[in-house]
């Protein structure tokens, strides 16, 4: 790995869910490095973990969830650690969410200036002045008068843009993002994702933004995961995963992007999402790749540097990828 300044080391962290048919893995076994000031991309189908992951961080699993196993360390701190009043003060100072679904995040009956300022307090002490919340509208690109007025009178896109207010409200080193473009149309979509770099370069921020539409991740992060199955299984420079991506479900995940004014056939991944509560042994993937050996079937590839930069889970990329 290159030699920058690390903000984030996440390791072997597991999320579990009892169920009555039995515990559902939704994050099993996770590795990650995140460099300060670096806007990195986690990208897989619905139900992979993506969401768990970011929600394990701010330490906001809710039973019959549990962090069951791993730590996360931001800057030395395990925040998995941490008792429950110094977490509270956490969230939002140090780490703080942009939720998917603006319009489901914000209180239907408050005011959206009051909601900002409740936001602020409920993690920093002392009054907040109204000049800091226009500030912080118009830092995302709203007017002041904004403050005044209720979700039902902004459209998607300011809403998204208030819920990024409330996030930089206390100038947090680590930003995690949930899908925040998310039922907007591909304009505003883009103005968002705008606002929210600008913004991160002004913070100095590190911005983990979680999503399926890897067009859309290829034109905002600098480094992507793939996760599948609770697992990440590739990470590396947007070029990187674009020119040689190395994992069969990588590959298989670009494949599927449509490109303008391109005809081609579109090769759908063959099979269906695995389950959560009977995993396949070995790679999870294993039942759906087309390039499966034995060894994939009996044994679970770990994370590995196959360049600098770019991390495999995969047997093909392993030189001990040889048949059991």
């Amino acid at each position: 790995m290159t030699a920058r300044d690390t903000l984030l080391v996440l390791h072997d962290l597991r999320v579990h869910f009892e169920t009555e048919r039995g515990i559902a893995r939704a994050v099993d076994g996770v590795d990650l490095t995140l460099y300060r000031g670096e806007r990195f991309g986690l990208v897989g189908e619905s139900g992979s973990g993506k969401s768990t992951l970011l929600l394990s961080l701010l330490r906001m699993i809710r039973e019959p969830g549990r962090i069951v196993a791993g730590s996360a360390h931001l800057e030395g701190t395990d925040l998995l650690q941490l008792d429950e009043e110094t977490m509270r003060q956490t969230r939002l100072q140090r780490v703080a969410m942009i939720p998917q679904g603006a319009m489901n995040s914000l209180n239907p009956v408050m005011r959206v200036g009051e909601q900002i300022r409740l936001a602020i307090t409920e993690h920093d002490e002392g009054s907040v002045a109204d000049e800091r919340i226009d500030d912080l509208l118009r830092r995302v690109g709203l007017p002041a008068a904004t403050s005044g007025l209720y979700p039902h009178e902004l459209s998607g896109g300011m809403k998204q843009r208030v819920c990024i207010a409330m996030a930089i409200s206390l100038s947090p080193q680590l930003i995690l993002a949930d899908e925040p473009t998310s039922a907007l149309d591909v304009v505003v979509q883009r103005r968002i994702m705008q606002t929210l770099a600008g913004l991160q370069n002004e913070l100095g921020a590190t911005v983990l933004l979680v999503g399926h539409d890897m067009g859309l991740m290829a034109q905002s992060v600098e480094r992507l995961g793939i996760m599948y199955g609770g697992n990440i299984v590739e990470v590396g420079t947007v070029e990187e995963i674009f020119a040689a991506p190395k994992h069969p479900y990588t590959r298989q995940l670009i494949d599927s992007i449509p490109v303008f004014g391109e005809r081609r056939d579109f090769r759908p991944i063959p099979g269906g999402a695995m389950s959560l509560l009977e995993p396949p042994t070995g790679c999870y993937f294993h039942p759906r790749c087309p390039e499966v050996m034995d060894r994939c079937r009996a044994l679970a590839p770990d994370l590995r540097d196959t360049a600098e930069d770019h991390q495999v889970a995969c047997w093909l990329h392993h030189q001990d990828s040889i048949d059991v």
